[in-house]
């Protein structure tokens, strides 16, 4: 059934954009080859601060000097042009071939900090662990659809929830401007922290369209000039710089490939593409296009392939970002042109040293006002989806996330709780996320037994609404 409205011109090629995959794609909106650029901007935009959020978390969560938390934010902004370059414009057997654009997930940061905090790993585990869950993720493909009865709503709901209080413990610190500043909790840093969460809500509330959407970035933007006036911002290192330098595979040298940190992160891309299917799911709904199995397989393979490609470009796993999705709803641009040009747009900021440099010269304070809007609509997605769950009439479901999001909340209150285990399982234990949803799988299929596949891919379109609305 074509769900565009009459009024959508046909796509230049007509009958759709063949592929060398499988039947050709519905028509999509025609685009003016004038109008990509802006659009492609646009996107970028949208998803730029969460891009940039999580090499700047693990960047400083390692105590990496600046001139390293930059090239990983240089490392970061390239490796997502290559990942959304395979997922939009696509290769034989691999990609979607839909408008998406791909960041690095933050359900990996609390294990990837784990590893990147243990001695005997450091940063080259972690590309080691990144690189062998890439490579799982693109045999593990055509096995994700099965696995969809094992993640219900209660699941999922619990894993997105504790992935976002996790998150929060970050956001917290850096509007105080930062664990081991001198001056943690000073008045200044948590008043720049309120101002700029002020005007990401008044852009929110009072503006539309494109302004609303890239509301957290202006509130970066205008909380560093703010922090700028109160001598809160050293540009020395942007202005030495260079404007061009490629980014060099390995540059952080040599993975180190470690059993546990590599099964680590392995639980975090089956949840990854679990989500990546309801995203992908979604914009079939949006777009009017058809996913079948063997497309979203091809989508879930260009999620292995950009984590691949991310270990080696030293960045972190991929995976498709609800908020793009959400904006090709809102602007009705259903052209994967669009994403294509967004890619190339990632690929040229990531090349450019002097801009990493300005993202990491923003203060901490101002990333904080962000991180609690961030960080808390990826918690409060994860309660609007245990909003559909069913607790009346199933105290089950009670126990599920009670226990679960207990075991989620370890870590982060009780960080030595583990202390005593061998240090080969620190890196899972020392997850609150991991464990959240290990407990999660294992009380839902306790209580509540395996629910058939079509249920569970249903109830996985509609977390991919929650997440984007």
């Amino acid at each position: 059934m074509d769900h565009r409205s009459p009024s959508q011109a046909a796509d230049p090629h007509p009958g759709g954009v063949p592929t060398d995959d499988g039947p050709a794609t519905a028509p999509v909106a025609k685009v003016a080859p004038a109008a990509l650029g802006l659009l492609g901007l646009q996107h970028v935009l949208v998803m730029y601060a969460g891009a940039v959020a999580v090499p700047l978390i693990v960047g400083r969560a390692l105590k990496l000097s600046p001139e390293q938390v930059a090239l990983l934010v240089s490392a970061d902004l390239f490796a997502c042009g290559l990942a959304t370059l395979v997922q939009s414009w696509g290769l034989p057997g691999i990609g979607i071939r839909m408008p998406v654009m791909m960041g690095v997930t933050f359900a990996a940061v609390t294990p990837m900090i784990a590893m990147g905090t243990n001695p005997a790993l450091g940063l080259a585990g972690i590309y080691g662990a990144v690189i062998v869950a890439g490579l799982f993720a693109l045999i593990a493909a055509p096995l994700v659809g099965r696995l969809l009865p094992l993640f219900p709503p209660v699941v999922t709901g619990t894993v997105i929830l504790v992935i976002g209080i996790s998150l929060m413990r970050v956001g917290v610190n850096w509007a105080a401007g930062g664990i081991g500043n001198p001056n943690y909790g000073a008045l200044l840093y948590l008043g720049i922290a309120l101002f700029v969460l002020l005007v990401i809500l008044s852009l929110t509330r009072y503006s539309r369209g494109f302004v609303a959407s890239a509301s957290v970035l202006i509130g970066i933007v205008v909380g560093m000039v703010v922090a700028g006036f109160f001598g809160l911002v050293d540009l020395s290192r942007v202005a030495s710089a260079p404007w061009f330098d490629v980014v060099r595979p390995f540059a952080f040298g040599w993975p180190k490939f470690d059993l546990v940190a590599g099964l680590t992160l392995c639980l975090v891309m089956v949840v990854v593409m679990i989500e990546s299917t309801g995203m992908f799911l979604a914009l079939a709904e949006i777009t009017g296009e058809t996913v079948d199995e063997k497309r979203l397989v091809r989508g879930l393979r260009a999620d292995g392939l950009g984590t691949v490609l991310g270990g080696v470009f030293n960045t972190f796993p991929y995976t498709s970002f609800s908020q793009n999705i959400g904006l090709v709803g809102v602007t009705g641009i259903r052209s994967r042109y669009v994403t294509v040009v967004g890619g190339f747009v990632m690929l040229g900021l990531g090349l450019v040293p002097k801009l990493a440099a300005l993202v990491e010269a923003v203060p901490q304070c101002v990333l904080g006002g962000a991180g609690l809007v961030m960080f808390g609509m990826v918690a409060a997605t994860g309660a609007r989806i245990l909003g559909a769950v069913d607790f009346a009439g199933n105290r089950n479901n009670l126990f599920v996330v009670a226990v679960s999001v207990g075991f989620g909340l370890i870590p982060l209150v009780a960080p030595a709780f583990f202390k005593q285990m061998p240090d080969v399982l620190h890196p899972l234990l020392e997850s609150g996320i991991l464990l959240a949803a290990l407990s999660s799988v294992a009380l839902n299929l306790f209580f509540n037994g395996l629910g058939s596949a079509d249920s569970a891919r249903a109830e996985a379109t509609r977390l991919a609404h929650a997440a984007e609305a």
